[in-house]
C-alpha cells in the first residue's frame, strides 16, 4: 500500500517526493531547526542525498513514511510515521516532525502528529506509535504530550559530533492503540474495530 494523501482542518499531508526538494534544503539549512538533530545545518546536497534515501526507504515500507504538510498551499513541516530504527522495532511506528521556524508555535506540529496517529491506529491497524528527542528538546516533548502520548524512558545515544545537551540524553514517548480509542484526542463518530 502506498502512502496515503491525508488532510487535516488546515493541513495537506503530501507524500515527500522529489519536489520537495527545495523546502527541505531551505529547513535544513537553519542550524536552529537542527541544533538537536545535527551539529550544524545540512548542505543542499547533503538533504538531497537524504530525501532521495527517504523515498525509497518510504516505497520499501508498507504505507509508512515521510510527509510535506502544506497549509494555504505553502509548505509548513516535515512529517515522519516510519518504523524506529533506535533501536530496529517492528512493533511500533515512529512519529516525529521538524518545521521552520516562521512556523513555531502555530500548532501545525501537533496538528499533523495526531492525523497522523489517526491514520496510524485507524487506517493501517498500527498498535503502538513512538516518539524520541533530546531530553533538553522541551518544545518537542511538549507536542509529544499535547497528542496523547506518556513517557516511556530515558536513555543515553552514542554521538559522533555530541550535541548541546547530549549529557541530559534522550527521552521516548508512546501511545497505544487502546490509549488512542480511550484518549479525548482521538476524533469521535467513528468506530475502531
Amino acid at each position: 500500500m502506498p502512502q496515503a494523501r491525508l488532510r487535516t482542518e488546515r493541513l495537506d499531508l503530501v507524500p515527500l517526493s522529489e519536489e520537495h526538494l527545495p523546502f527541505l534544503v531551505d529547513l535544513n539549512s537553519d542550524p536552529v531547526v537542527l541544533r538537536h538533530l545535527f551539529t550544524r545545518a545540512l548542505r543542499p546536497e547533503e538533504t538531497e542525498e537524504r530525501m532521495h534515501k527517504w523515498i525509497r526507504v518510504a516505497k520499501e515500507t508498507e504505507a509508512l513514511g515521510k510527509w510535506i504538510g502544506f497549509s494555504a498551499g505553502e509548505p509548513v513541516g516535515l512529517y515522519m510515521f516510519e518504523p524506529p530504527d533506535n533501536p530496529p522495532r517492528t512493533d511500533a511506528a515512529e512519529l516525529g516532525y521538524r518545521l521552520p521556524q516562521r512556523h513555531w508555535r502555530k500548532g501545525f506540529a501537533k496538528e499533523g502528529s495526531l492525523e497522523l496517529l489517526r491514520h496510524g491506529f485507524e487506517d493501517l491497524g498500527i498498535d503502538r506509535v513512538i516518539a524520541q528527542t533530546m531530553a533538553v528538546n522541551e518544545a518537542s516533548r511538549a507536542t509529544m504530550v499535547s497528542v496523547g502520548m506518556s513517557f516511556v524512558r530515558g536513555f543515553q545515544q552514542d554521538w559522533d559530533e555530541p550535541l548541546a545537551g547530549h549529557t541530559d540524553g534522550e527521552v521516548e514517548y508512546e501511545i497505544t492503540r487502546e490509549a488512542w480509542v480511550a484518549s479525548s484526542f482521538r476524533p469521535r463518530g467513528r468506530e475502531l474495530t
